[in-house]
């Protein structure tokens, strides 16, 4: 299989991008590839775009059904598994952000409030627990927004987002215009 230019500088750059999202280069390239195509692939169509071996594509595969970002699909007269983007574009950004809540919030999470309900045996021990309860706090106040988005339409969620930017731009300019008290 060939890839364009244009196909191929996406999937080059969403596999930079997926190591910094918590999968690795190839998985980034495997689900950019998946997506921009209109028909479904096998993984020998993969591997051969990505020069990679089988085995790679295979794990890579896996790794995304694990984050249910793609799924096999069926394709009559042929008895290759196929695959697909699992839902569009928002059920992505949800599910990678569900998947991140579970791989990196939640675990600090509980070390946090692990740690904040030992006792501490000094001032030192105290103020960090101090520190710690505002970062858990903060880190929960996100964790529960972001199970609220996750259960969002996407138009709700679009007109949300869309509200979100003009509500911070009002109160940038509240606090350049009303004089601080």
């Amino acid at each position: 299989m060939q890839m364009s230019p244009m196909i191929q500088s996406f999937v080059m750059h969403f596999g930079e991008m997926g190591s910094r999202w918590g999968v690795n280069r190839t998985v980034g390239q495997l689900y950019a590839l998946i997506v921009v195509n209109k028909n479904p692939l096998n993984a020998e169509a993969l591997a051969s775009a990505l020069s990679i071996s089988r085995g790679n594509v295979s794990m890579g595969l896996k790794e995304l059904q694990s984050w249910r970002l793609v799924k096999p699909v069926h394709v009559p007269g042929d008895r290759k598994e196929y695959y697909q983007a699992a839902g569009d574009i928002w059920d992505m950004g949800v599910r990678i952000i569900e998947e991140r809540r579970k791989r990196e919030i939640d675990p600090t999470l509980t070390v946090l409030r692990d740690l904040i309900l030992e006792t501490s045996s000094n001032e030192s021990d105290s103020h960090a627990q101090d520190k710690m309860r505002e970062i858990h706090d903060q880190m929960e106040m996100v964790a529960a927004w972001t199970e609220e988005l996750q259960k969002m339409k996407p138009d709700t969620l679009r007109t949300l987002m869309k509200l979100g930017s003009g509500i911070a731009k009002v109160i940038d300019m509240k606090d350049k215009l009303l004089p601080k008290k």
